[in-house]
């Protein structure tokens, strides 16, 4: 089973880029994040006719999380526990069903966080606690499970080309690295970590300056693991040479391969 997690960034404005991507790369399925469209405006048909199924969460102009499987899907459900009021679009989860195996799917696009301090990374470290509560939740049920998305968490220094310029951002804050270690340290596995080391790798490259051509990246779209699906991971791997493409998000597919 191939599952890959993509930062559409705008459902609308990269339409041809993700179905090129789909005939292309092929997953069997892709958890998508910042799709900026309700449910009924999701260009579904065209996604639809590439052979997936097609599950929303969406809000207008902003966020937004899918799920696109060619495989069957079971048990949706929408947002993050643990906060009623909480409108923004950012969590969804299903079962996914493989060859010989059941595996629990958790999409999610974590809040930005900035400027910070102030209301907006007060938003992001609360959430991060609901996060970590769901993770919690997850590892009891001893079902294979995993949660990949935009997590717009730099973990290490070596996650940043320039890490001296990320200091100061809600991305890279001491308080955001050790939110998202204490979620990594209640068990799970970082699927990319856990196959490559060292410096270099990265997932996001800003439009401005030159970024992509002079790789002036950062690594914040993770896979972290339950123990039982870290023990199907035959691979992980960042496909960066999307970002290179006609239109591109900013952000380029990270993948896991697993045997289920």
């Amino acid at each position: 089973m191939k599952i890959a997690t993509f930062n559409i960034n705008g459902i609308k404005a990269r339409l041809p880029a993700l179905t090129d991507w789909l005939r292309d790369s092929a997953p069997d399925v892709a958890l998508l994040q910042e799709i900026k469209s309700v449910d009924d405006a999701f260009p579904r048909e065209a996604i639809e006719d590439l052979g997936y199924t097609v599950e929303t969460h969406g809000q207008k102009g902003f966020n937004g999380v899918a799920i696109l499987s060619k495989l069957p899907l079971e048990d949706v459900t929408h947002g993050l526990p643990g906060d009623e009021d909480d409108e923004q679009a950012r969590w969804i989860e299903a079962t996914v069903i493989g060859e010989s195996d059941a595996v629990r799917l958790c999409g999610l696009y974590l809040p930005n966080g900035n400027p910070a301090p102030g209301p907006k990374y007060d938003y992001k470290l609360a959430w991060m606690k609901r996060l970590k509560a769901r993770a919690q939740e997850l590892l009891a049920d001893e079902m294979p499970a995993l949660m990949a998305g935009d997590y717009n968490v730099i973990p290490q220094p070596e996650d940043a080309a320039r890490p001296e310029k990320w200091v100061d951002d809600a991305l890279f804050l001491p308080q955001t690295r050790a939110a998202f270690r204490e979620i990594v340290n209640l068990g799970f596995t970082e699927a990319f970590r856990a196959r490559t080391q060292g410096p270099g790798h990265y997932t996001f490259w800003d439009y401005q300056a030159g970024a992509w051509e002079r790789n002036n990246g950062i690594r914040i779209d993770h896979f972290l693991l339950t123990p039982s699906c870290a023990d199907m991971l035959t691979d992980c791997w960042i496909e960066s040479a999307v970002r290179g493409r006609e239109k591109p998000s900013d952000h380029v597919p990270v993948w896991v391969s697993l045997t289920a």
